[in-house]
């Protein structure tokens, strides 16, 4: 399992780098920002035409992470569906198959800016979901300790060989980390946004996925 390990409010925290949050003591597989239906939200909204396999891809890679850690328990971190008329709009299969994903598991959908109420997709519905000593929501809160959350979509760059790379990373400090967007067709902020930096402790480190992850000191703007 490609993977970095950090702690967090004494727990011990796996970053993947697929972009999911493995937390091993607990059974937990943390997703943030899957928004799926993104490619029918797109052209229902705007009549651009993107190829229609971002859900399936997400759920591959989804599926691949629980298979891989036999997860007990999934949270997904907000901002699952692209907005909640793309989660009605789900083709049957693609529903089957997230109701297959939940069998014999515990399966909670955080409350996200983008699928603000309930969905009729099985599992449990819930604004932030309190696991001591940890807390799962989808925007950070200023001041929040043992924080998970997502929202933010953070990148970050580093340059290896003479040559720079850019990739969704985790964001994490003594007090939160904040996931990576982990769908198909997710943009990115950079780390060195105004709304990260203000959030992150000036000792905070990024992780950037891929098939081997890097960590490196947090990339922030130039003062």
């Amino acid at each position: 399992m490609n993977k970095i390990s950090f702690t967090l409010a004494g727990s011990r925290l796996d970053a993947l780098g697929s972009g999911a949050l493995w937390w091993g003591d607990q059974g937990i597989l943390c997703v943030s920002d899957l928004h799926l239906g993104k490619s029918e939200r797109v052209a229902r909204r705007s009549g651009q035409a993107l190829p229609p396999y971002d859900t399936r891809d997400t759920l591959n890679r989804l599926a691949a992470d629980i298979a891989r850690t036999q997860a007990r328990t999934v949270i997904c971190l907000g901002d699952s569906f692209d907005d909640l008329d793309a989660a009605r709009s789900l083709p049957e299969d693609e529903r089957l198959w997230i109701i297959r994903l939940q069998a014999g598991r515990r399966w909670v959908w955080i409350e996200g800016n983008h699928d603000p109420g309930p969905i009729k997709m099985g599992g449990t519905h819930l604004a932030e979901l309190p696991q001591a000593p940890l807390i799962f929501r989808h925007i950070a809160a200023p001041g929040a300790s043992g924080e998970v959350s997502g929202h933010y979509h953070p990148k970050a760059s580093l340059r290896i060989r003479g040559r720079q790379i850019t990739r969704p990373a985790f964001l994490f400090d003594t007090d939160r980390v904040i996931l990576p967007a982990y769908g198909t067709y997710t943009g990115g902020l950079r780390s060195t946004a105004h709304e990260l930096s203000h959030l992150m402790r000036p000792e905070a480190r990024a992780i950037l996925t891929g098939p081997t992850p890097h960590m490196v000191p947090m990339p922030r703007a130039r003062q």
